[in-house]
């Protein structure tokens, strides 16, 4: 019996030394596998490094010779370019209403003397803005500074329901200090408002008056408005300005120096300044009666000076 127990240990023990050889076995061609795979993918890894590292170190040469047949196109290209646009300006010029269009139809090629057109009218434009905003500048500069006089100003009152609203009311007159000269009325709440209003007045109902020698009047004048009557006659130089208080600032404004001036009857400014008007618009020069007779300026004057000649021999 212990016999035969030792004879199945064995048999057992070889049979499982033979299960252990088997796998053995089994699992080393596994390895062998994966060695082989590891071999090819170093291999493969050394071929690619090996093919940049000799892309890398081939023949410069033909890499300038590349270059240089790169480059050799582009400057022909760029020849074809240059001659072209001067066959294109050759023919502007001889047919400037000639224009090459492309096949596209969107663009035109205009050579640069086109361009050099376009920035010259573009530089013009600009020059005339510039030359038009200064002389608008001059003008602006050049306006003569006009020289305001208020006559009077008057509180009025207007007698409503529940009281009275008062307002005031300015006479201004308004003139360049060289035969220039205008006169105008302005009613408002407040006194700025009303001379304001007045001066704007004023400005746009101007009128000239010759004078003579830039300080009195050519001839003596009389006019009239309403119940206001004013007289004015030419004075020699040196004399002033002899008149009433809204009369003087008619002629301040005028820019007459030399005047005797009197005024008959109502003493309302605003009839006076209206009778002095009326005088000033009946006052004419020698030039303005020559042109109407048809003679020359001397003749005129000449008959001025014989008839004050003449008063002055039968004043001594």
């Amino acid at each position: 019996m212990s016999k035969d127990k030792n004879e199945l240990n064995q048999a057992s023990i070889d049979s499982s030394n033979e299960k252990k050889l088997d796998a053995i076995n089994e699992a080393k061609p596994k390895k062998l596998e994966t060695e082989i795979n590891k071999d090819k993918k170093g291999s493969l890894s050394a071929e690619s490094k090996k093919s940049i590292s000799d892309s890398n170190n081939e023949d410069p040469k033909l890499l300038d010779s590349e270059k240089t047949l790169s480059q050799s196109d582009q400057e022909t290209t760029k020849i074809n370019q240059k001659n072209t646009k001067i066959e294109n300006e050759s023919k502007v010029e001889q047919n400037p209403s000639i224009k090459n269009t492309s096949n596209k139809g969107a663009k035109t090629l205009t050579g640069p003397v086109n361009k050099t057109k376009k920035v010259n009218n573009s530089e013009n434009k600009q020059n005339d803005a510039k030359f038009n905003n200064s002389e608008l500048y001059n003008k602006v500069n050049e306006q003569p500074e006009y020289i305001e006089k208020l006559v009077s100003i008057n509180r009025v009152a207007k007698v409503v329901k529940g009281g009275r609203r008062f307002s005031f009311a300015a006479l201004v007159v308004v003139g360049d200090g060289n035969g220039m000269v205008g006169h105008g009325k302005g009613k408002a709440k407040e006194v700025p408002e009303a001379i304001k209003k007045a001066t704007d007045e004023a400005k746009t109902r101007m009128i000239r008056v010759p004078l003579r020698q830039g300080r009195t009047l050519h001839h003596d004048i009389k006019g009239r408005f309403d119940s206001g009557k004013v007289y004015l006659r030419s004075a020699p130089s040196g004399t002033g300005v002899i008149a009433g208080g809204p009369m003087r600032a008619v002629f301040e404004a005028l820019g007459i120096q030399d005047i005797v001036a009197k005024s008959v009857g109502t003493s309302n400014p605003h009839n006076m300044v209206r009778a002095t008007f009326e005088a000033l618009k009946s006052a004419y020069s020698p030039k303005i009666i020559a042109a109407r007779r048809g003679l020359k300026i001397n003749e005129i004057t000449k008959r001025r000076k014989v008839s004050q000649g003449g008063v002055e021999v039968a004043k001594n």
